[in-house]
């Protein structure tokens, strides 16, 4: 197992209150991880700390091997890309734009884009297959095609991981289950993808691993059919559900 990324012991509070409490995991080449928990389990903050956008209280992340807090933040970038829940640019940029901005931990500021550059922004939009939408303004996009633009502008980053918060939140059923086909061919490719979800039958569709946290704490970290069943979504969501198994899938139906 190639590890990329990894945690060890990582708490983090605000005030008094513990947010994360010593949650440690790894990330592998092409590891296909969901992240479920419920609202405030601490989701969004363990993204972050990963990332390196919060500093632990406890703890440390490795990237490669080495300590985070020892990286530049241009260096974090060529290995890790993070895609928000939703993000509006202050200006309205074309497309081509927005996914060009990936580049930029490898070129710096001081250069605009050269002959690779745009290959590489080329390859990407077509790898998602969202070419058609180059010229078009990303402020006047659905939200589907936002998150499609957002990863597009990280394959072009050229990172090992790939991190999404709730990426589907607020897509119709088509565009939730194009965006997760997506996600599971980029995994397949080799690369790293980590996604939180609100949605565990997405976990069991797509995921190759299962992360669950519940109230800071990492309870599970397995396949997503040893992790998930109907005590699990009891658990986390406070709600008895039936659970059908017809091999390879799970459902879950209200009680």
């Amino acid at each position: 197992m190639s590890l990329i990324l990894e945690a060890l012991g990582l708490s983090y509070r605000i005030a008094t209150r513990t947010v994360l409490n010593r949650v440690s995991m790894q990330v592998a080449k092409g590891d296909c991880i969901a992240l479920l928990g419920a609202n405030g389990a601490g989701k969004s903050t363990l993204l972050r700390l990963l990332l390196g956008l919060l500093k632990t209280d406890d703890g440390e992340v490795l990237l490669d091997g080495q300590p985070l807090t020892g990286l530049s933040r241009r260096h974090i970038a060529r290995r890790l890309a993070y895609v928000p829940q939703s993000h509006v640019p202050s200006f309205p940029y074309r497309v081509r734009e927005v996914v060009s901005q990936g580049r930029l931990p490898s070129t710096g500021l001081g250069r605009g884009p050269n002959a690779a550059d745009h290959l590489a922004v080329d390859q990407a939009l077509a790898q998602l297959g969202i070419e058609h939408l180059a010229p078009r303004l990303y402020t006047e996009l659905s939200g589907g095609e936002r998150q499609l633009t957002l990863i597009a502008r990280a394959l072009v980053q050229e990172a090992q991981v790939i991190v999404l918060d709730e990426p589907v939140a607020g897509l119709d059923y088509g565009h939730q289950q194009r965006l997760l086909e997506h996600l599971q061919r980029l995994a397949a490719q080799g690369l790293s993808i980590l996604c939180s979800s609100h949605h565990p039958e997405h976990a069991l569709a797509w995921a190759n691993r299962v992360w669950v946290l519940e109230h800071g704490q990492l309870i599970a970290d397995g396949t997503p059919f040893e992790v998930i069943d109907a005590p699990l979504i009891e658990r986390l969501y406070q709600r008895r559900v039936g659970q059908i198994d017809l091999p390879p899938h799970r459902f879950f139906v209200p009680l």
